[in-house]
Formats: structure tokens, C-alpha cells, sequence
């Protein structure tokens, strides 16, 4: 094999390599953009169903429902929050002595158990309110709901400033590889 025939094999192997990391770049940014996130939470307002640092992922393309749990630009400028879809539009909240109605009928929230379980006798975890959605948009709160800033507080979220749905939690693992 010459000299010639040597520098153009190499050549054509280094634009092989630039070809396939720049399609492989394109595909990241690409998912990134349209289909999937990942998102770490900050804060307390998810607790106990996510922590503070707990990894997720997050789906640009789903439709979203009641009680998913969603990624949503906030109120504060460079921030997004998580919380718990409550109310779509149209839909009519009530919240009665810790009972949630919505459109009339009463439901279950098994989420705030162990939120529930550390109140004392009489305490409520949640006020009493009662909203109307508007049109596109939802009503969201969080969890924990005595540390959380939601729609109680900062009004129902635009459809147009959803992210993602969340679809998936990487636990946190400590130095030795073994979740906390």
C-alpha cells in the first residue's frame, strides 16, 4: 500500500468517525428536545413520592391526565417545578375537610397516606377551596402539600408551560452503588 492510499484510508476512516458522532449528537439533541428530559427534583413539595435530588425522566409527547405528574415552567424565571395534576380545564376542585371532589364526586388520594399519617387529631393536610379550571389549563399541587407551592398559591398552569410528563425515577445511589 503506498503513502497516497494510506493517507486516504485514514481520511476517510476520521470522516467515518466525524459522520457518526455527529448523527449520533444530532439523535441526542433531537430526543432531548421533543421526546424525552431528564430533570432532577429540588425540594420537598413531591415528598414522600419523590425527594429531594431524585433523578427523572420526563416525556415531551404524552397526553396528559389526571393525577400524572408533570414538569412545568414556573412562575419564577429560570425554574420549573414538579407537581400532581389535579384538575383539567373545565373541571370544578373542592376540597372539603381533606376530601378531594372534583366535578362533584369524590377521590381517593392514596399518594398523601403517610403525609396524612403524621397529623395530629383534628389537623387537616390540606385547606379548603374550591376552583374552576380554566380552559387550558391545570390545576397542580404537590404532595406534601403544607411545603408546596402549587396552583392553591400561584393559579392554574397553562397548558403551553408544560414540559413533560414524568415516566421515570433513577433512585439516588450512595458511594457504593447501593440505593439510599
Amino acid at each position: 500500500m503506498t503513502e497516497h492510499e494510506k493517507t486516504s484510508n485514514t481520511r476517510k476512516e476520521i470522516w467515518s468517525w466525524i459522520k457518526s458522532i455527529l448523527l449520533a449528537l444530532a439523535i441526542a439533541v433531537i430526543c432531548r428536545e421533543f421526546l424525552f428530559a431528564p430533570v432532577v427534583v429540588e425540594g420537598k413539595s413531591m415528598q414522600p413520592t419523590f425527594e429531594d435530588q431524585n433523578r427523572l425522566i420526563i416525556s415531551k409527547q404524552s397526553g396528559i391526565e389526571r393525577f400524572d405528574m408533570i414538569v412545568f415552567h414556573s412562575p419564577e424565571p429560570g425554574r420549573d417545578y414538579i407537581k400532581r395534576v389535579i384538575g383539567l380545564p373545565g373541571d370544578q376542585i373542592e376540597m372539603k375537610k381533606d376530601v378531594l371532589y372534583i366535578n362533584g364526586k369524590q377521590f381517593e388520594e392514596p399518594y398523601l397516606a403517610a403525609n396524612k399519617n403524621m397529623l395530629g387529631y383534628g389537623e387537616q393536610l390540606t385547606e379548603d377551596f374550591q376552583v374552576t379550571v380554566p380552559d387550558n389549563s391545570y390545576f397542580v399541587m404537590g404532595d406534601n402539600r403544607r411545603q408546596s407551592r402549587d396552583s392553591r398559591e400561584i393559579g392554574s398552569i397553562a397548558k403551553d408551560e408544560v414540559i413533560g410528563e414524568v415516566k421515570l425515577r433513577f433512585f439516588p445511589f450512595d458511594k457504593a452503588g447501593i440505593p439510599e
